[in-house]
């Protein structure tokens, strides 16, 4: 394996990381705040909000599932490019 595309694939997978830690915040923001909208709703009007209510909680969860995975693949992808780095320099230890 080449010490260039080690660096390529922990930069791949840092800026996924990044993207889906984005998306899935953007999700969680998105199910927080409609959230409220209901829980104000489900006052006025009755149980049919509680049971559109109850249907976004799993939504919600993977949102924040797909947030911790994130944060895992970010930690091994930064893993890979401090591999690489230590790798390379000890490829220019030998040479020099």
């Amino acid at each position: 394996m080449e010490i260039q595309s080690a660096f390529n694939s922990g930069i791949q997978g840092f800026q996924k990381a990044t993207d889906d830690a984005n998306q899935a915040a953007a999700n969680i923001v998105a199910e927080t705040s409609t959230g409220r909208d209901e829980a104000t709703l489900s006052q006025a009007v009755s149980s049919q909000t509680f049971i559109s209510k109850e249907q976004k909680i799993p939504d919600l969860n993977q949102s924040i599932v797909d947030l911790k995975v994130a944060e895992f693949q970010a930690k091994a992808s930064a893993q890979v490019i401090k591999t690489a780095d230590e790798v390379l320099g000890t490829l220019v230890d030998v040479t020099a």
